[in-house]
């Protein structure tokens, strides 16, 4: 267990060992909340908004899919981009 000193402007500094397991670094996001009188730090992750669609909820459940069907060998390859046009048109 680690005892934080709360510091002038109400700061907190976390301890370098606690940096380093969550790869945390000055200016990351860390949202904070306050459940049964304890505070959950939970670092936060940005996502570049022209990479955001891939993240919404639908797309990654359609990446869940194809990973599964990838695992689960339901792949086709082909030799050639010809090939792979005219199983498309089928």
């Amino acid at each position: 267990m680690t005892v934080l000193t709360l510091r002038k402007n109400a700061q907190l500094t976390l301890p370098k060992r606690v940096r380093e397991a969550l790869n945390l670094h000055e200016g990351d996001l860390i949202e904070m909340k306050v459940k049964d009188k304890k505070v959950i730090l939970t670092p936060q992750m940005t996502i570049d908004s022209e990479q955001a669609w891939f993240w919404a909820k639908e797309w990654q459940k359609k990446e869940a899919r194809a990973e599964a069907d990838i695992k689960a060998g339901r792949v086709k390859k082909f030799s050639s981009a010809k090939e792979l046009m005219k199983e498309l048109e089928k």
